[in-house]
């Protein structure tokens, strides 16, 4: 069967977005403020927000289903074939900012689009990934991660991990800064071939396989002693993740542009922040260590 089932999406979000949730409160003890919004021009969505956790300083999960009569200008611009028809999107997307500096960001999105008009076939596609944006460094927790976004691959097609790794360490590069933004993961976008069920059932397996890559390394790191200067840098830091997501970062832009609520959009910002002037770490120090080695797009599984 490869009819497109928007509901059978839709249902598999929300459930989703209930047991990630229900995951981080585990695991934090705090729960999480939910607000549904409504799009003037049609749909809304569930955003959940945990914040001043004992684990996690900011935690957003959102879900989101919002469809119109006309996409926006930026998105026609880019794939006129667009133009004329109507449009629904529907995704998870979900950003995780750690109070312990030694315990990576993290982000994950899975996602629906479809578009359509009368007497012509519906342009549809599958898109997500999840990535991981460390402070300090730690090889055992790079090589745990990218295992287990190959293995959400693999059941599927064994070029799907080379392919949308690739994918993510070009997508998740700050151009302006010449530098990645973590250490990557998985990225795909425009996904249909194969069909509706092969395309749809991809998608969840990589949402099901986020919270077995993310919250090992946050069991193992959460409880790292720190101080002021390990918590500086993790603010410090925190500046590239802002940059990227206000200057690069589709699903924001699309939301902003698209008429989405503002705060569900920007709640993958963190809570606290810090710039400074052209600084850079010592030499030989664990601030270094993370551009001089962590930094750099390369194959985590085959050194090992």
């Amino acid at each position: 069967m490869n009819t497109i089932d928007i509901d059978a999406v839709k249902n598999y979000l929300l459930d989703l977005q209930e047991r990630v949730c229900a995951a981080l409160t585990r695991e934090d003890g705090q729960t999480f403020r939910e607000d549904k919004w409504e799009r003037a021009e049609g749909g809304g969505g569930r955003s959940r927000v945990l914040a001043e956790g004992a684990v996690f300083e900011q935690a957003g999960v959102n879900f989101s289903h919002v469809y119109g009569k006309n996409m926006p200008p930026s998105a026609t611009a880019h794939r006129p074939e667009l133009a004329g028809r109507q449009f629904q999107a529907l995704g998870v997307s979900l950003v995780i900012h750690p109070r312990n500096p030694y315990v990576p960001t993290s982000h994950a999105n899975v996602r629906f689009f479809l578009a359509e008009k009368v007497d012509a076939p519906p342009i549809w596609w599958f898109g997500g990934g999840f990535d991981l944006t460390p402070y300090y460094g730690f090889y055992e927790d790079c090589v745990h991660w990218h295992q287990t976004a190959k293995t959400a691959c693999d059941t599927f097609d064994a070029s799907y991990y080379s392919r949308f790794k690739k994918w993510c360490d070009e997508y998740f590069f700050l151009k302006h800064r010449g530098e990645p933004r973590g250490i990557g993961g998985l990225f795909f976008d425009d996904l249909n071939e194969g069909g509706f069920e092969h395309c749809f059932g991809f998608m969840k397996n990589v949402g099901d396989h986020f919270l077995p890559a993310y919250l090992p390394i946050v069991q193992r790191r959460q409880r790292e002693a720190h101080g002021e200067r390990e918590r500086d840098f993790q603010l410090y830091r925190r500046g590239r993740y802002v940059e990227f997501n206000l200057v690069y970062d589709r699903g924001t832009l699309f939301g902003l542009q698209s008429g989405g609520r503002t705060e569900s959009i920007l709640m993958s910002l963190p809570p606290l922040v810090k710039w400074r002037y052209d600084w850079k770490p010592a030499l030989g120090t664990r601030e270094a260590e993370l551009y001089e080695h962590y930094l750099k797009p390369k194959d985590w599984l085959s050194e090992r």
